[in-house]
């Protein structure tokens, strides 16, 4: 069975973070020994689905954590039970299926019960009277199948089986005194007792030990309506095979179930699970009308395996998948800073200081002797136009254009007009809120301990968010607060002329802006020519804090 591998860019994904995903699951599920499942960590934005839609490709699934969930472990995958199934029946698939519980579910199927190996086994050992049978709901059915028999007389209006049980190992005139109306009855070949049973208008008659029934009895059954049964057994195991007729209904537990879903995830079980001493839970897909899907124990939480991820576009925990910690990275593809993601054994690990992941997953395909698909040369050329602004940005590299060039080729793509549809489409802020442009592309930089947000928006129309410029501020600094940011930056960035108005809120405000060279002017300032984080804020952000915390020691 092949692993499942998911791979994933970055919190808030680019369009390049998508489709490098994207890409690069194709390209490891040709190669056929894992089965590579692209996934997002946040809502694409109006740029990357513009080229989803161009293309025909569908969005990445969103995936929320990486931590493990019950659906992840190889717990039981076990049918639940009807109540009415006999204590007989239960064991049976419980040995069958080495279990030692079974879920119960009603006419709707839904949990009502579970019945363990304990419940059945008390059963046995409780001293019942006579008259638990009737007590207990039991049907004709699960007699006969409990006894091994075969049904000689079944009226089309059965007496109810609410009697006590009689072995009638005497003689009739004794058993004359201890009969009742409706009582089941367990006899031999004795003709006599027989008959004095039936005439009684008891409800069941058990014959034991295989023997032929006389017609004359068969026919006076008939016409009193009462049940009569013929079993291989004998009397006596007869009489103690009986009490297992009985419906698990009557000895399963209904009350204080513990149950978990697919979705819970194991850190919690196994604490839940520490709190109760039950050997086995019920497991329930609450996505499929609550349907109960198996049981799981202890033992599936010891034998858990963890996930397994890729990463691009990132190798920042703080930009990864919630629970990265407890996965197995198997490969980083980047072209950002070596950050601080750690793993336990070596992986393949590919950075580069190029414009796009895109250009680096496009590489190792070519390298490998891989063509990509037309939709997928069609994704990764969007991403390398839109991580490197067409060239506009000083990451940009001449690998950038020339990869580029090749997979325009194959996609069948008009550069320059697809480009200005892409922009166009993806910088349009119309009807957006506060909130949402400060989520469309944010990350988080650690410059000497101090914690930076810096959200960027490329827009061709800087003058759009004129009257929004207050409310973006109070935005920034309640979520700089709510965060515990040093600075939040938000960029601006015109990709034509070249130049990004920087929005600043909290701590080193007037610093920011002293590392640009430039004064801050109702808590912004333009810089001309800036349109990368990575290569034009963060590294004088950083020498100017450098800087000052040197002059202050």
């Amino acid at each position: 069975m092949k692993e499942t591998v998911y791979i994933t860019g970055h919190k808030n994904p680019d369009s390049d973070s998508i489709c490098a995903a994207l890409a690069y699951a194709e390209y490891k599920n040709g190669n056929g020994d894992v089965n590579a499942i692209p996934v997002r960590l946040g809502p694409i934005n109006r740029e990357t689905k513009f080229i989803l839609d161009y293309f025909g490709l569908e969005a990445p699934m969103l995936l929320e954590t990486v931590r493990l969930s019950v659906e992840d472990l190889d717990f039981d995958k076990i049918a639940p039970v009807s109540p009415d199934i006999s204590l007989r029946m239960a064991l049976e698939l419980m040995k069958k299926n080495n279990l030692n519980s079974l879920p119960v579910i009603d006419e709707n199927e839904q949990l009502c019960g579970i019945v363990t190996i304990s419940d059945i086994i008390s059963s046995y050992i409780d001293v019942w009277d006579n008259g638990f049978l009737g007590n207990s709901g039991t049907t004709i059915d699960n007699i006969i199948d409990t006894l091994s028999a075969k049904p000689i007389v079944l009226p089309n209006k059965m007496r109810p089986l609410k009697g006590k049980i009689l072995v009638l190992a005497m003689d009739p005139k004794t058993a004359g005194r201890y009969i009742e109306e409706n009582d089941i009855a367990i006899c031999g070949n004795r003709k006599d007792v027989q008959e004095i049973a039936i005439k009684s208008n008891i409800s069941l008659m058990i014959v034991t030990g295989n023997v032929k029934v006389d017609e004359d009895i068969v026919k006076l059954a008939e016409d009193k309506g009462v049940t009569l049964i013929s079993t291989p057994h004998d009397t006596f195991t007869s009489s103690r095979l009986i009490t297992q007729s009985i419906p698990i209904s009557f000895v399963m537990t209904r009350e204080n179930i513990v149950s978990f879903t697919l979705d819970d995830l194991v850190d919690n079980v196994k604490e839940k699970m520490s709190q109760t001493r039950y050997r086995s839970y019920p497991v329930i897909d609450d996505d499929n009308n609550n349907k109960v899907v198996g049981l799981i124990s202890r033992y599936h939480l010891i034998s858990s395996m963890k996930k397994k991820v890729i990463l691009v576009d990132h190798n920042e925990r703080s930009q990864s998948v919630d629970g990265l910690e407890e996965c197995e990275i198997l490969e980083i593809i980047d072209h950002h800073r070596v950050a601080d993601v750690f793993t336990g054994n070596p992986i393949y690990f590919r950075n580069e200081p190029v414009g796009s992941t895109s250009t680096i997953i496009a590489s190792i395909m070519f390298e490998n002797g891989r063509r990509p698909s037309k939709k997928i040369a069609g994704i990764l050329a969007a991403a390398i136009i839109s991580d490197t602004l067409l060239f506009k940005s000083p990451t940009s590299t001449n690998t950038d254009k020339m990869m580029l060039e090749r997979l325009a080729r194959i996609a069948d793509l008009d550069v320059e007009k697809f480009a200005m549809e892409m922009f166009k489409a993806g910088t349009s802020l119309v009807d957006k809120t506060p909130e949402e442009i400060l989520n469309q592309d944010f990350k988080v930089f650690t410059i000497n301990e101090n914690k930076v947000g810096i959200a960027q928006v490329y827009t061709m129309d800087l003058d759009s968010l004129k009257d929004l410029k207050e409310d973006l501020i109070s935005a920034m600094e309640e979520r700089r607060i709510k965060e515990g940011y040093t600075s939040f930056i938000l960029m601006l960035t015109d990709i034509f002329n070249e130049g990004s108005e920087m929005v600043v809120a909290g701590e080193n405000k007037e610093l920011i802006a002293q590392a640009f060279g430039k004064k801050l002017v109702n808590n912004s300032f333009y810089a001309p020519g800036v349109l990368s984080r990575k290569k034009q804020v963060v590294p004088p952000i950083t020498t100017t804090i450098s800087n000052l915390e040197e002059m202050q020691m």
